[in-house]
C-alpha cells in the first residue's frame, strides 16, 4: 500500500506528476561548469546560497562538504559521565568543539565513535591500496603524494604517557583532518556532523545535523492524513536532519535531495517520549502544519536532540506571536521606499530583477508575461517574460506562484501565464493554487502581489505584474501614438510570423497556442500595447493568449487610468516577505500532487544574521521601522493570521489628527451577520471621540466611483456592480449600521470630520471630449504624517478576516522627525510619511496647476473645506453638466437613470462651451455620489447567478 510519505517523497524516476502537468521541461538542465565548481571550491568565507539549488549535481561531482583550503581544527574540552544500558557500566561522552573558517559547532561522541571512525578510515585506505578500481585512481595518487601516515588511534607508549586522554584524542582528530583523504571521507563527515548545507553563509550558523530515522505522515493538511490512517500505516526512513536558526529540514543524502522543510512558528515545540510519539526514544517536532516524529537510539540521545533543537530555535523571532498578532516583528532601520502608480514601481522593479544573482520569487493574483516594465518600449528587452528568461539563463531560479482562478468566473487565464513562462527555461518554475475541488476553496483567492529578489529586496503592494496596471500621475485617457510612428510600425514585414493587427504587432497563427511576439517596436511611442490598453468596466479582458491584439477600439474608447501604491523593502523585512513566499511555495508543493516531483524544489529561507548585507539597494530609499503583515489561512498558507486588519484598527484607534484612506473597496461596519471586519466601526468611534472632546479630526476616504466589474452603468451596471455598490453604501450612508447613521448624534456636523471622494479626469480623443473615472486600486492607510500601511488588502471581509483571501502588506513607521505643521501648530512629522501624504494630496488637488493650494497642514479648515471638499463638489457638478456622468447624486432610481442617460450631453451639443466649463476643473477629486440609486435595492435578484452566490463573495 502506498503511504502518504511516498507521495511527499516521490522516487527520482519519472512520476505521475510529470504526466499530469504537461510542460516543455520535465527536469532541470544539470550541468555544473568547471568555473562554477572552482568557485564553490575556492570560496573561503562559505558556500554561496545558490548551492541549495545544485545539491544533486554537487553529489554527482563529489564536491567535498568541507571547504578545500580552509583549515578545520578541533578541541576536545569536556567529558560527561553517563550510565549505559546495563545500568552498571559508566561511560564517558566527549565534547568536541570544531572550527572551520567562520563556522563553529560542537558534537558529542563516545570513545566507540572514535573507534568506528578509525576502522572506517583504515578500511577505506586499504581498499585504495589493494583494489585497482578507477574510482580510486585520484585518491591513490593523493595517497602517494602525502608523506604523513594516518594517525593511530592507540598512538605510541610515549604519547599515551605524556598526554591526557582528552589531549590525545584532540591530537588524533587534528592529525586526521590534515589528511585530505581522511578529511573528506563520508565517515568523517558523519562524525563531524557536516553536510552540503553546513557552510552556506546565508543560512546562518552551522546549526545541528545528523542522521535520523523519521516516521511518515503527521501532516496537518486537509486530505493528506484523512481518516487518521497515518497513525497505523506508516514507515520509517533514514534521513539527514539539518536544524538552522529559523527552520529545520531533512534530506536524502544519497541522492542529494531535500525531502521536507519545517519552518519555526509560534506553534513550534519539541516533545520527547512515548506519550507524544508512540515510539520508544521518540522525538516529536511540530509546528502549525506538521507533527514530525523521529526515532533515536537511546533515551539520552532523544533528550539531546530535543535540547539542541530548542537551543538553536531560542533566538528565532518567529516562535512568538508578534505585534498585531503577526508572524514577523517590526524591523528597525529598514531601507524602504513608496511608489504611487506603476511607472516608477515597474522601472525600479526591472532594474532590481537585473541585479538578481540567486532567486526571484513572484506571487500575483494575475500575471501577464508580456507586460512591459519600462515604457515606451522600443524593443523587447524590458518585457517581463524576456527579463525572467534572461535571468534564468544566467542560473537564477525563478519561482512564481499564481492564483488558479475559477475559469467560469474570471478570465485572467493563469494557465496561459504558466505555460508561457515555463516553456522558456527549466529554471523558471510556476505553481498555481488552489485546486478548488480538493481544497474545497471556490470563493477565495490568492490576492497578494509581491516580488522578492535574492531574499534581499522585496516589492509589495497593490500592483500585479499585469496588463492595465502601468500608469503615472498624468492618468492619460488616450494612447494613439504619433501618426508617423503608427504607420511605420504597421508596415508589413516581408515574412510575417502571423497576422498583423492594427497596432503593427504580429498575432499568432491559429494553430499556435503560444503568445505572439512583438515584431518591430522601433520608434514606438505608445505606452499601452495591445490588451494593456484597457477599460475593463466597458469590456473585460478576453483572449489573453493574444496579448498584442487590442481589446477595445482605442480610437473611440478612452482607457481607464489605474491608481495604485506599492513599496520596496530591504534587509530583514525583505527576508520576512521571502519567508512568507517560501511558506506558501512549500505548502503548495506538499498539497498538490502534480508538484511533488523533483522539478519543483523545496525553498529555504535565508538567515536574518546576514540580512543587513545588501548586494544592491533600490535608489532613493529612506530608513524606517517596517513590519510585514498578512492575511493567511490554512487553505492558503497552512497557518492563520489577520494582522493587516489588526494593524488597520490599531492605527485608526490611536491616530491623533487624521487618517487618509485610498482603497479599491470600502465594505465594513460589522454586524456579525453579513460583515465582520471592524474598520468602519473604528472610524466611527474615533470620530465620535473627537466630536465629544471638541477636537479637530479628519478622515479622508478615496475609493473608485464604480466597482471594477464589466457592466453598462447606464442600465444599472449589472448585478456584480450593483452588489458591490450595495455593500459600499451600506458602509457609508445607508442602513443603521452605516457610518453616517451611527454619527447621527452629530447631526450635519459629520461633514467636518469625514469626506468620501472618487477620482475622475478628462481628455480629447479623436477630436471629441471624453471623461473617465480613475480606477482607485490602492490599499493604503496614512495616519498623522507618521506611519502608513501599503499592501494588497482591500477594506472588506475577503481581504481582512484572514480566513478568506490571502494578502500581504507593510506597516511603515518613521523613526526620524522633521518640522511640519498640524492644526496650525508646529508638529514633528515623519519624513517618509509626510512626503507620501503630500504627494497624494498634490496630485489629487492639482497643486501643479494652482500653487496657491497649501497642503502642508492636512487638517486645516482651508484644506479640508475649501481645497478638498469645495473642489470635489465643483468638479462633480461640472463633469455632470458636461458629460452627464454616472454615477451621480441626481439619479435615485432606475427610471431616473433611464431619463438621465437619454439627455443630450453638452460635450456633444456644444463642445466649445464644454471646453470652457472644463477649464474650471481643479485636480482629480469628485465627491462620491452618496444618493445614487438610493431608492433601489441593489442586491442581486435571487434568480441570477450573482444572487445565488454566497453573500461573502461580495463582502
Amino acid at each position: 500500500m502506498a503511504t502518504v510519505e511516498e507521495d511527499i517523497e516521490p522516487p527520482s524516476q519519472a512520476s505521475a506528476a510529470q504526466v499530469l502537468d504537461k510542460r516543455r521541461f520535465s527536469q532541470d538542465i544539470r550541468v555544473l561548469g568547471r568555473d562554477e565548481i572552482d568557485n564553490l571550491l575556492s570560496n573561503v568565507d562559505g558556500r554561496p546560497f545558490s548551492v541549495i539549488h545544485r545539491l544533486p549535481e554537487l553529489k554527482e561531482e563529489g564536491i567535498p562538504y568541507l571547504m578545500p583550503g580552509v583549515p578545520i581544527t578541533c578541541k576536545v574540552d569536556n567529558t560527561e559521565r553517563y550510565t549505559t544500558r546495563s545500568k552498571v557500566h559508566v561511560g564517558t561522552l566527549y565534547t568536541v568543539t570544531l572550527t572551520h573558517g567562520q563556522f563553529h559547532w560542537t558534537v558529542k561522541r563516545k570513545y566507540k565513535h572514535f573507534e568506528e571512525l578509525h576502522r572506517d578510515l583504515y578500511n577505506h585506505r586499504m581498499m585504495i591500496h589493494l583494489l585497482p578500481l578507477g574510482k580510486f585512481a585520484k585518491e591513490r595518487q593523493q595517497l602517494r603524494d602525502m608523506p604523513q601516515e594516518m594517525p593511530s588511534l592507540r598512538g605510541n607508549q610515549r604519547s599515551r604517557m605524556t598526554s591526557s586522554k582528552l589531549k590525545y584524542l584532540e591530537e588524533y582528530l587534528n592529525g586526521l583532518l590534515e589528511n585530505r583523504i581522511c578529511r573528506n571521507h563520508h565517515s568523517m563527515s558523519e562524525f563531524l556532523s557536516v553536510g552540503t548545507l553546513s557552510f552556506i553563509s546565508d543560512l546562518g550558523p552551522k546549526g545541528l545535523e545528523g542522521p535520523i530515522f523519521k516516521r511518515s505522515g503527521g501532516h496537518r493538511i486537509q486530505g493528506l492524513n484523512c481518516i487518521g490512517h497515518h497513525q497505523f500505516c506508516f514507515r520509517w526512513s533514514r534521513r539527514w536532519l539539518v536544524v538552522k536558526d529559523s527552520f529545520l529540514m531533512y534530506m536524502n543524502r544519497d541522492k542529494g535531495r531535500i525531502n521536507f522543510v519545517l519552518l519555526f512558528d509560534p506553534e513550534f515545540q519539541v516533545k520527547v517520549g512515548r506519550a507524544y510519539t508512540d515510539t520508544k526514544y521518540g522525538v516529536c517536532i511540530e509546528n502549525f502544519t506538521r507533527n514530525l516524529i523521529i526515532k533515536c537510539s537511546s533515551y539520552r540521545q532523544a533528550h539531546w536532540w530535543s535540547h539542541e533543537i530548542n537551543r538553536l530555535a531560542a533566538t528565532c523571532h518567529f516562535l512568538k506571536v508578534q505585534r498585531f498578532e503577526g508572524f514577523a516583528p517590526p524591523r528597525d532601520n529598514t531601507q524602504t521606499k513608496w511608489y504611487i502608480n506603476g511607472s516608477d514601481y515597474f522601472a525600479d522593479l526591472a532594474d532590481a530583477l537585473e541585479q538578481a544573482k540567486e532567486e526571484i520569487f513572484i506571487t500575483d493574483w494575475w500575471l501577464s508575461p508580456e507586460v512591459f516594465l519600462k515604457r515606451p518600449a522600443t524593443d523587447n528587452f524590458w518585457r517581463l517574460d524576456e527579463v525572467l528568461k534572461r535571468k534564468a539563463e544566467q542560473g537564477v531560479k525563478v519561482c512564481v506562484l499564481l492564483y488558479k482562478e475559477v475559469e467560469l468566473a474570471l478570465g485572467i487565464n493563469s494557465g496561459h501565464s504558466k505555460r508561457t513562462l515555463m516553456d522558456m527555461h527549466p529554471n523558471i518554475k510556476v505553481m498555481r493554487h488552489p485546486d478548488h475541488v480538493s481544497s474545497v476553496v471556490f470563493l477565495w483567492a490568492h490576492h497578494e502581489k509581491m516580488v522578492a529578489i535574492d531574499q534581499t529586496v522585496a516589492f509589495i503592494g497593490g500592483i500585479d505584474l499585469a496588463f492595465g496596471r502601468w500608469d503615472d500621475k498624468q492618468y492619460r485617457l488616450t494612447d494613439l501614438g504619433s501618426t508617423e510612428t503608427t504607420e511605420k510600425v504597421a508596415e508589413p514585414e516581408p515574412e510575417p510570423k502571423g497576422d498583423t493587427d492594427q497596432n503593427g504587432l504580429a498575432g499568432p497563427n491559429p494553430s499556435d497556442d503560444k503568445a505572439e511576439e512583438v515584431v518591430d517596436l522601433t520608434g514606438n511611442t505608445k505606452l499601452w500595447l495591445g490588451k494593456d490598453y484597457s477599460n475593463f468596466i466597458r469590456k473585460d479582458w478576453v483572449q489573453l493568449d493574444k496579448p498584442f491584439e487590442d481589446n477595445i477600439d482605442r480610437t473611440r474608447v478612452p482607457r481607464m487610468p489605474w491608481r495604485d501604491l506599492s513599496a520596496a523593502v530591504h534587509g530583514k523585512a525583505a527576508r520576512d516577505v521571502a519567508r512568507h513566499f517560501i511558506q506558501r511555495w512549500n505548502f503548495t508543493k506538499i498539497f498538490k500532487n502534480k508538484y511533488k516531483d523533483n522539478f519543483y524544489p523545496y525553498l529555504l529561507p535565508k538567515s536574518h544574521y546576514s540580512a543587513d548585507t545588501l548586494s544592491f539597494t533600490v535608489p532613493d530609499t529612506k530608513k524606517a521601522k517596517v513590519q510585514v503583515l498578512r492575511s493567511a489561512d490554512r487553505w492558503s498558507a497552512g497557518t492563520c493570521e489577520n494582522s493587516i486588519l489588526n494593524a488597520y484598527i490599531h492605527t485608526i484607534e490611536n491616530s491623533q489628527h487624521f487618517i487618509y484612506i485610498e482603497n479599491q473597496f470600502f465594505i465594513s461596519c460589522a454586524d456579525g451577520k453579513t460583515v465582520y471586519n471592524g474598520i468602519g466601526d473604528a472610524i466611527v468611534n474615533r470620530i465620535l471621540r473627537a466630536y465629544r472632546e471638541q477636537k479637530t479630526y479628519r478622515v479622508f476616504v478615496v475609493i473608485p466611483l464604480l466597482p471594477g466589474f464589466e457592466g453598462d452603468i447606464s442600465t444599472g451596471g449589472g448585478n456584480a456592480i450593483q452588489a458591490i455598490l450595495h455593500f459600499t453604501y451600506r458602509t457609508i450612508c445607508r442602513g443603521e449600521q452605516s457610518i453616517l447613521s451611527r454619527l447621527s448624534e452629530m447631526e450635519d456636523r459629520w461633514t467636518e470630520y469625514i469626506t468620501v471622494c472618487g477620482l475622475r479626469t478628462k481628455a480629447e480623443l479623436s477630436q471629441s471630449l471624453v471623461t473617465e473615472l480613475i480606477y482607485v486600486h490602492s490599499k493604503t492607510l496614512i495616519a498623522d504624517d507618521r506611519c502608513y500601511i501599503i499592501g494588497s488588502a482591500n477594506i472588506n471581509d475577503r481581504s481582512m478576516l484572514g480566513s478568506r483571501d490571502s494578502e500581504l502588506a507593510v506597516f511603515v513607521e518613521d523613526e526620524e522627525r522633521i518640522p511640519s505643521i498640524m492644526g496650525g501648530e508646529e508638529y514633528q512629522a515623519g519624513p517618509l510619511t509626510l512626503a507620501l501624504r503630500k504627494e497624494c494630496f498634490s496630485v489629487l488637488l492639482g497643486v501643479a496647476s494652482n500653487p496657491s493650494i497649501k497642503i502642508d497642514d492636512p487638517i486645516s479648515d482651508d484644506l479640508f473645506f475649501l481645497w478638498w471638499n469645495s473642489a470635489a463638489k465643483l468638479n462633480a457638478t461640472i463633469y455632470n453638466k458636461v458629460f452627464c456622468c454616472l454615477p451621480c447624486n441626481t439619479v435615485h432610481n432606475l427610471q431616473e437613470l433611464k431619463e438621465y442617460t437619454s439627455k443630450e450631453r453638452l460635450s456633444d451639443t456644444d463642445p466649445e462651451k464644454a471646453r470652457e466649463e472644463l477649464k474650471a476643473i481643479q485636480g482629480l477629486l469628485v465627491h462620491f455620489p452618496l444618493k445614487f440609486l438610493c431608492e433601489e435595492n441593489l442586491l442581486p435578484p435571487l434568480n441570477t447567478r450573482e444572487g445565488i452566490a454566497p453573500v461573502g463573495l461580495w463582502t
